[in-house]
Protein backbone atom coordinates (compact mmCIF):
# COMPACT_ATOMS: atom_id res chain seq x y z
CA UNK A 1 0.00 0.00 0.00
CA UNK A 2 2.78 2.40 0.89
CA UNK A 3 4.55 1.64 -2.38
CA UNK A 4 1.64 2.67 -4.62
CA UNK A 5 0.79 5.57 -2.33
CA UNK A 6 4.34 6.85 -2.91
CA UNK A 7 3.57 6.97 -6.66
CA UNK A 8 0.79 9.50 -6.07
CA UNK A 9 1.79 12.93 -4.78
CA UNK A 10 -1.87 13.86 -4.18
CA UNK A 11 -2.69 10.82 -2.00
CA UNK A 12 -3.02 11.03 1.76
CA UNK A 13 0.42 9.91 2.90
CA UNK A 14 0.15 7.72 5.96
CA UNK A 15 2.86 6.26 8.14
CA UNK A 16 3.60 2.55 8.21
CA UNK A 17 2.07 2.47 11.70
CA UNK A 18 -1.22 3.90 10.37
CA UNK A 19 -1.41 1.18 7.71
CA UNK A 20 -0.53 -1.54 10.19
CA UNK A 21 -3.28 -0.29 12.50
CA UNK A 22 -5.82 -0.95 9.72
CA UNK A 23 -5.09 -4.65 9.95
CA UNK A 24 -4.41 -5.00 13.67
CA UNK A 25 -7.98 -4.52 14.91
CA UNK A 26 -10.02 -7.72 14.69
CA UNK A 27 -13.73 -7.39 13.93
CA UNK A 28 -15.96 -4.40 14.47
CA UNK A 29 -15.23 -2.02 17.31
CA UNK A 30 -18.83 -1.39 18.26
CA UNK A 31 -20.27 1.48 16.27
CA UNK A 32 -16.98 2.34 14.54
CA UNK A 33 -14.85 0.41 12.08
CA UNK A 34 -12.36 0.90 9.26
CA UNK A 35 -12.67 -0.98 6.01
CA UNK A 36 -10.24 -1.34 3.14
CA UNK A 37 -10.96 -2.46 -0.41
CA UNK A 38 -8.10 -3.52 -2.65
CA UNK A 39 -7.76 -4.22 -6.36
CA UNK A 40 -5.01 -6.58 -7.40
CA UNK A 41 -3.83 -8.14 -10.62
CA UNK A 42 -3.66 -11.91 -10.22
CA UNK A 43 -2.18 -12.45 -13.68
CA UNK A 44 1.07 -10.52 -13.39
CA UNK A 45 3.97 -12.25 -15.13
CA UNK A 46 7.57 -12.43 -14.01
CA UNK A 47 10.25 -11.07 -16.31
CA UNK A 48 11.07 -14.64 -17.40
CA UNK A 49 7.45 -15.13 -18.55
CA UNK A 50 6.30 -17.39 -15.71
CA UNK A 51 3.40 -16.57 -13.40
CA UNK A 52 4.20 -14.22 -10.54
CA UNK A 53 4.26 -15.65 -7.04
CA UNK A 54 2.31 -12.79 -5.48
CA UNK A 55 -0.59 -10.74 -6.86
CA UNK A 56 0.28 -7.12 -7.58
CA UNK A 57 -1.63 -4.46 -5.67
CA UNK A 58 -3.08 -1.97 -8.16
CA UNK A 59 -5.28 0.23 -5.97
CA UNK A 60 -6.96 0.57 -2.59
CA UNK A 61 -9.58 2.57 -0.74
CA UNK A 62 -9.86 3.04 3.03
CA UNK A 63 -13.05 4.25 4.71
CA UNK A 64 -14.07 4.79 8.32
CA UNK A 65 -17.61 4.15 9.53
CA UNK A 66 -18.88 5.77 12.72
CA UNK A 67 -22.45 4.68 13.35
CA UNK A 68 -24.33 5.74 10.16
CA UNK A 69 -21.75 8.20 8.83
CA UNK A 70 -18.80 7.25 6.65
CA UNK A 71 -15.58 9.03 5.78
CA UNK A 72 -13.48 8.22 2.73
CA UNK A 73 -9.99 8.45 4.21
CA UNK A 74 -7.74 7.41 1.36
CA UNK A 75 -8.02 6.19 -2.21
CA UNK A 76 -4.94 5.44 -4.32
CA UNK A 77 -4.49 3.94 -7.77
CA UNK A 78 -0.96 2.91 -8.79
CA UNK A 79 0.59 4.48 -11.88
CA UNK A 80 0.21 1.36 -14.04
CA UNK A 81 -3.54 1.13 -13.34
CA UNK A 82 -4.67 4.74 -13.77
CA UNK A 83 -7.35 5.82 -16.25
CA UNK A 84 -8.94 2.36 -16.29
CA UNK A 85 -11.98 3.04 -14.08
CA UNK A 86 -10.54 1.41 -10.96
CA UNK A 87 -11.10 4.41 -8.67
CA UNK A 88 -14.70 4.62 -9.87
CA UNK A 89 -15.13 0.91 -9.11
CA UNK A 90 -13.74 1.37 -5.60
CA UNK A 91 -16.00 4.35 -4.93
CA UNK A 92 -19.06 2.43 -6.13
CA UNK A 93 -18.12 -0.47 -3.82
CA UNK A 94 -17.86 1.94 -0.89
CA UNK A 95 -21.25 3.45 -1.74
CA UNK A 96 -22.84 -0.01 -2.03
CA UNK A 97 -21.38 -1.12 1.33
CA UNK A 98 -22.50 2.08 3.06
CA UNK A 99 -26.02 1.68 1.63
CA UNK A 100 -26.15 -1.98 2.65
CA UNK A 101 -25.31 -0.91 6.20
CA UNK A 102 -27.99 1.83 6.08
CA UNK A 103 -25.49 4.65 6.16
CA UNK A 104 -26.55 8.26 5.97
CA UNK A 105 -23.70 10.08 4.24
CA UNK A 106 -20.15 9.62 3.03
CA UNK A 107 -17.81 12.55 3.62
CA UNK A 108 -14.33 13.32 2.31
CA UNK A 109 -11.87 16.13 1.91
CA UNK A 110 -9.51 16.62 -1.00
CA UNK A 111 -6.78 19.07 -1.91
CA UNK A 112 -8.24 22.08 -3.69
CA UNK A 113 -5.69 21.67 -6.50
CA UNK A 114 -6.51 17.98 -7.11
CA UNK A 115 -8.80 18.60 -10.08
CA UNK A 116 -8.83 14.99 -11.32
CA UNK A 117 -9.95 13.59 -7.96
CA UNK A 118 -12.57 16.31 -7.58
CA UNK A 119 -13.94 15.52 -11.06
CA UNK A 120 -14.11 11.82 -10.16
CA UNK A 121 -15.97 12.49 -6.89
CA UNK A 122 -18.45 14.75 -8.64
CA UNK A 123 -18.94 12.18 -11.44
CA UNK A 124 -20.10 9.54 -8.94
CA UNK A 125 -22.40 11.97 -7.11
CA UNK A 126 -20.44 13.71 -4.35
CA UNK A 127 -21.42 17.34 -3.77
CA UNK A 128 -19.08 20.09 -2.61
CA UNK A 129 -20.21 21.34 0.83
CA UNK A 130 -17.41 23.45 2.22
CA UNK A 131 -13.78 24.42 2.64
CA UNK A 132 -11.17 23.82 5.35
CA UNK A 133 -8.56 26.56 5.24
CA UNK A 134 -4.93 25.39 5.40
CA UNK A 135 -6.03 21.80 6.12
CA UNK A 136 -3.00 20.22 4.45
CA UNK A 137 0.46 21.00 5.79
CA UNK A 138 2.89 19.62 3.19
CA UNK A 139 2.52 21.52 0.98
CA UNK A 140 0.12 23.98 2.63
CA UNK A 141 -3.26 23.94 0.94
CA UNK A 142 -6.98 24.22 1.57
CA UNK A 143 -9.24 21.18 1.51
CA UNK A 144 -12.56 21.00 -0.31
CA UNK A 145 -15.21 19.06 1.61
CA UNK A 146 -17.61 16.72 -0.19
CA UNK A 147 -20.68 14.72 0.83
CA UNK A 148 -22.51 11.85 -0.82
CA UNK A 149 -26.06 11.43 0.54
CA UNK A 150 -26.97 7.75 0.55
CA UNK A 151 -30.76 8.28 0.81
Amino acid sequence: MMHIEGQSPTAAHWSRQQYEFLFSAVGSQGQSERLAWVVQNDTEKRLDGGPDQDPKLLAFLVAHRIEREWELENVVVGESARRRGIATLLLRELIAQARAERGGNIFLEVRQSNRSARALYEKVGFVEIGLRNSYYAVPPEDAILYRFSLY
